[in-house]
């Protein structure tokens, strides 16, 4: 597996494999949260090519497999998705992309959020040095837990 900076906003075939694969890893979180309400699960290509974000792909064999995306300013990043093809979860690339992004932050504060329900993705931060920072309700009945790395505490 390699990780490379990816830019789906120059390249529709990449927007479009980076869609399907957003799409497929977020079934899961809805499946794990009970909730379909996650707002990148309801993106089209459009969307997801207009986003300002900066991305980083996990590639297998020239293929796509995950990827993970941020936004970031003088002081802290944010990381926005974080995404892995459901036929290879729990085999290290989320850690490694994520990982990825913390090497890039330096020291800077790092931010992320997730499904409350969503106890892999949680267990993944935490593993990482995220401490949890709240629980809110963002929707009606839709509950994230937001995470900051703890090196920046």
């Amino acid at each position: 597996m390699h990780i490379k900076a990816i830019r789906p906003s120059e390249d529709e075939d990449l927007a479009d494999g980076l869609l399907a694969i957003q799409r497929a890893a977020y079934r899961v979180e809805a499946s794990l949260i009970g909730d379909d309400r996650i707002p990148a699960l309801h993106e089209d290509v459009t969307d997801l090519r207009t986003a300002p974000l900066n991305w980083l792909g996990a590639y297998t064999s020239d293929r796509l497999t995950g990827a993970v995306a941020w936004t970031e300013n003088a002081d802290e990043v944010a990381i926005d998705r974080l995404i892995v093809h459901p036929a290879i979860h729990r085999r290290g690339f989320g850690r490694l992309l994520v990982q990825a992004v913390l090497d890039r932050a330096g020291e800077r504060r790092t931010l992320v959020s997730t499904g409350q329900a969503n106890l892999p993705a949680r267990m993944l931060y935490r593993r990482l040095g995220f401490k949890d920072l709240v629980d809110a309700e963002v929707a009606p009945g839709l509950w994230v837990t937001h995470l900051v790395h703890l090196q920046q505490l």
